[in-house]
């Protein structure tokens, strides 16, 4: 599962007050809910070229509450049986706008945020 922050001094409650409606805008009827890390999601089954969609809100105190996804993808031979190839890229495209439109973040800056996450500080020795 991934999480995303919000673009500084914005808060996903504000930006998105019905993060279900968003969820199937994007990729389909809700289909379910599912607890996945403690966090409440949304699912969405078999949806384009994913298998199984989950969002929700990992809420955190003391800070910002985060943006909770896991997309499980179709691997390639089904996508092929179900003839959904071509649409891999469409369903990819759906995921970082949706990604874009809850967090206000592009891609790039979403990856430059978990690369910072994951980098060890400067400041210790080791």
């Amino acid at each position: 599962m991934r999480y995303y922050k919000m673009r500084r001094g914005e808060y996903l409650e504000e930006r998105v007050p019905d993060l279900k409606g968003k969820v199937e805008e994007y990729f389909g009827e809700v289909t379910g809910r599912d607890t996945k890390d403690g966090t409440e999601m949304y699912v969405v089954e078999d949806s384009m070229v994913f298998e199984r969609v989950m969002v929700g809100v990992d809420e955190r105190s003391g800070s910002k509450d985060r943006l909770a996804v896991h997309f499980e993808e179709k691997d390639i031979e089904t996508l092929q049986e179900e003839g959904l190839l071509d649409q891999a890229g469409d369903a990819r495209e759906a995921k970082n706008d949706f990604l874009e439109e809850v967090t206000g973040r592009d891609a790039k800056s979403r990856r430059e945020s978990m690369k910072r996450a994951v980098e060890p500080d400067e400041d210790v020795d080791v």
